[in-house]
């Protein structure tokens, strides 16, 4: 608390001030938070002043509340990278953060608990200023709030960009990236592995499901769920809590992904066996909690991707849908100055649908879908996109779109 209270002052985040007449303080709390490592021993006790933010209104006393950060989606593009690359990764942590933005409206608070001002006026308010909460050279960051992942292809540039932004911000150094945003990196001449082992442990721990009797897979194939089914739960917030931790442990583990988004579309009224279900899918961690991604260091960096549907009018949807996803990660690789000459390469095991794409003629028959197919066209005739036959015993997007059961 004292290193909190001291880095808040050396930040000149508030001044001392008595409270003017017309305004009203608003107040604030303690915060308090364990930081633990990947193997699960405490790193150290974290405390936070924060202000109640909650008890102003928009509008009156703030306007824009948004603070944009890097998509979790690009973290395993950035590691694919480098790791195909030979980058190196190493990992930052920017101290009070959330103290290096000026606010722009007049902010009054009450005293923080603990804080004796000077003179001993109780009377006295804080008046806040800042928010509390060579040649072939190549840095790239990807910075989520106050974590940075740094990649690149010489160590000593990186050792010079951390010193220079430590005079700015007062960052910790972390080294080489083992344990990022919950997930645990590991490194050999092969490629990287990231898991989030650590993570689903906790789940299952905070669940009661850590001794539980592990499951071979997570769902029957002719399960059907439904909104009316069983009875309403009483306290819906564990379910939701327990769908929002497993939507982001998807982010290594895609098998749990088509199952953990059915459970989701049943958010806004959980029922007992929308429970059930769930329970099932933290039986089938207990018995994988490690598994994650490998990604191999002698991959081609070729874009490609694999969509699937059930006709031909959703697989052009689900195509354009793809070739959105592919035109971003193009952008990306061009801002990682990557060169990709070649078009990048959609499969698709519906001949139907690519007839659609490639024939302007069926105008009458895909009126209700003419918007995605000239996005599709346009994309082919640009040789940004090129549209392949793949069989359906090679669809590597069909095991996400369906239950497997037991293999």
């Amino acid at each position: 608390m004292n290193k909190e209270l001291t880095a808040l002052e050396a930040n000149h985040t508030w001044d001392l001030i008595p409270l003017p007449s017309s305004k009203h303080p608003i107040g604030c709390k303690w915060v308090y938070k364990i930081k633990f490592k990947s193997d699960g021993s405490i790193e150290r006790y974290k405390a936070h002043l924060v202000a109640k933010g909650y008890n102003q209104l928009e509008g009156i006393d703030y306007a824009e509340t948004f603070s944009p950060v890097a998509k979790l989606v690009t973290i395993r593009s950035f590691v694919a990278l480098a790791s195909a690359q030979g980058w190196f990764l190493t990992q930052l942590d920017v101290n009070n953060a959330f103290l290096h933005g000026d606010l722009d409206e007049e902010v009054f608070m009450s005293l923080p608990p603990g804080f004796k001002s000077k003179g001993g006026n109780s009377n006295n308010l804080v008046q806040i200023n800042k928010v509390i909460t060579e040649g072939s050279l190549f840095i790239g960051f990807f910075v989520y709030v106050d974590d940075i992942l740094i990649a690149s292809n010489n160590p000593d540039s990186v050792k010079t960009l951390t010193e220079f932004l430590d005079q700015k911000f007062k960052l910790k150094d972390l080294g080489p990236a083992k344990y990022f945003l919950g997930l645990e990196l590991a490194r050999s001449h092969k490629g990287i592995s990231f898991c989030q082992r650590k993570y689903a442990l906790d789940i299952l721990e905070d669940s009661g499901f850590l001794g539980s009797k592990p499951v071979k897979f997570l769902m029957e194939q002719h399960l059907k769920l439904n909104k009316e089914q069983g009875p309403l739960l009483i306290d819906p917030s564990e379910y939701k809590r327990l769908i929002g931790r497993l939507l982001y442990l998807t982010l290594t583990r895609p098998n749990i992904s088509y199952f953990v988004s059915c459970l989701s579309q049943f958010m806004s009224e959980p029922r007992l066996p929308h429970l059930h279900a769930a329970h099932r899918v933290l039986q089938y961690l207990k018995g994988t909690p490690g598994q994650g991604l490998f990604l191999p260091s002698n991959t081609s960096l070729q874009l490609k991707g694999f969509y699937d549907s059930d006709w031909a009018e959703a697989e052009n949807r689900a195509m354009s849908i793809a070739t959105c996803e592919l035109t971003w990660l193009l952008a990306l690789l061009q801002d990682f100055c990557i060169p990709h000459p070649t078009p990048s390469v959609l499969y698709c095991d519906n001949q139907a649908a690519l007839h659609i794409v490639a024939n302007p003629v069926f105008h009458e028959r895909t009126k209700h879908i003419e918007v995605d197919c000239h996005f599709l066209r346009d994309k082919i005739q640009a040789s940004l996109l090129k549209t392949l036959h793949v069989s359906f015993a090679h669809q590597l997007a069909d095991i996400f779109t369906k239950p497997l059961g037991f293999i």
